[in-house]
């Protein structure tokens, strides 16, 4: 991989220089906070001379401080030192003038990345499967909604005009998006972003982006922070908006983000892969993901409006349960032979964090490659889902995570501990909202 300085010289020679550079961190809701920096004071940011407070790692989705979680004021919200993450120096065509943008993490002293770092918790999880000379394959796909410029941010969502009610993979939908879907398309391969298929989905302006399978997860993870911000600032670019939320309309389907899963060993050999059925190391990693579902939804559901993908006929799986080929599935086994044979999971929003949900995914294949776990059987052979379904309350779901002692294990207790504050906080603050629908039903009739 190349270095930053090399990526920038790079990046000289095609464009000039940036009239500025955007340092990006992402931090636990994935908002990516930072600096801009004058593009020809690089060296500022390669000799470690930027810094950013640590508690950035983990604000609430208001972007305030979460005085539960012991970060900021509590403990003189210390600075880390930001460094550039090798591969993400990219241009940024949408803005005006020759802009460039960069994701970094924030070290101490000694060069360690912050524990407060999602990157780095996925890096972890990585490190365990490389120690037993394995090497996770992942591909993900992200859903997202074009929608018409709204004048207020309380306005509600409206689809561009004349797209179809229900789309459904409709060629002509794509073509009344061309300009902008090309735009999207050409500014990811200028930005080196493995895109592959671009379809449009079941809502009115809502679309899917497929990305390549990698062995490089970080990077995985890294293309899907990318990919939502340049589909917003080109977007908005045409007059419209973009958007990621899990659900934005009631009657619509939501968000997701699928992702799929393959183990190489050090041959470079999936282990997934059978001759005949589903793979007993496939099964096992199946029944870890499904027994760590419950603990592990508020890292693929993280936010209040997360929930709604979770209602009946919302669209989205709604059980822990799996199927062989079977969309209605949480879990869906697509393939079980050669290097294709691999699980694919598909209960995560498109609003979440892309290196909490790849962590929650493989320490749950972690968890059942090292462990005895039950595995129900599919869901082509029973006819009610046999499993209690997953929670539709968001509440619930952080004291599954809470009381959960593999996200201790995996996440540390520290991080553990943050995230639950951050979100115990965000709860107090955003259910005790008394919406419109409220005041319409209630104040005048009670």
């Amino acid at each position: 991989m190349t270095t930053t300085k090399a990526e920038y010289d790079a990046f000289c020679a095609e464009f000039g220089v940036p009239d500025r550079i955007e340092m990006m961190l992402c931090d636990l809701n994935a908002v990516l906070r930072g600096k801009w920096l004058p593009g020809d004071e690089i060296d500022k940011l390669l000799k470690g001379d930027m810094r950013l407070p640590e508690s950035t790692y983990a604000p609430n989705i208001l972007g305030s401080e979460v005085e539960a979680s012991g970060l900021g004021s509590p403990k003189g919200d210390p600075d880390g030192f930001l460094v550039p993450i090798p591969g993400t120096f990219k241009p940024a065509p949408w803005n005006n003038g020759i802009v460039a943008q960069v994701l970094v993490e924030m070290v101490d002293a000694e060069d360690e990345v912050s524990f407060l770092s999602p990157r780095q918790h996925l890096s972890n999880i990585l490190d365990r499967f490389a120690a037993e000379g394995l090497k996770p394959v992942v591909a993900t796909e992200l859903e997202f909604y074009l929608l018409k410029k709204r004048e207020a941010d309380t306005d509600p969502p409206e689809p561009p005009d004349g797209l179809p009610d229900t789309q459904n993979y409709d060629l002509d939908a794509l073509a009344q998006s061309e300009n902008i879907l090309v735009e999207i398309i050409e500014t990811a391969k200028a930005q080196g972003l493995p895109t592959d298929a671009l379809i449009a989905e079941y809502g009115p302006g809502q679309f899917e982006i497929n990305f390549h399978h990698t062995d490089d997860v970080l990077a995985a993870a890294d293309t899907a922070m990318l990919f939502r911000r340049l589909v917003i600032g080109v977007v908005n670019g045409h007059g419209l908006e973009a958007t990621f939320m899990a659900k934005p309309y009631a009657d619509q389907p939501g968000n997701g983000m699928h992702v799929h899963v393959s183990l190489l060993d050090s041959e470079g050999r999936n282990i997934f892969a059978s001759e005949d059925g589903v793979h007993p190391l496939l099964k096992k990693a199946v029944a870890g993901v499904l027994d760590s579902m419950r603990e592990f939804q508020l890292l693929f559901a993280p936010h209040l409006n997360s929930y709604r993908r979770f209602q009946p006929g919302s669209f989205a799986p709604c059980y822990p349960d799996w199927g062989t080929d079977h969309r209605g599935a949480s879990i869906r086994i697509p393939e079980t032979t050669g290097m294709g044979a691999r699980l694919e999971h598909r209960i995560a929003g498109a609003d979440a964090n892309p290196y909490l949900v790849l962590a929650g995914i493989l320490g749950g294949v972690w968890h059942g490659l090292h462990n005895d776990l039950p595995l129900p059987p599919p869901l082509e052979e029973v006819e009610d889902g046999g499993v209690a379904p997953l929670t539709h309350d968001w509440i619930t779901a952080v004291d599954f995570f809470e009381k959960s002692k593999l996200a201790v294990d995996l996440f540390g207790k520290e991080y553990h501990d943050v995230l639950v504050a951050v979100k115990r906080d965000e709860i107090a603050q955003l259910t005790t909202v008394i919406s419109s629908t409220e005041y319409r039903y209630y104040l005048s009739r009670l």
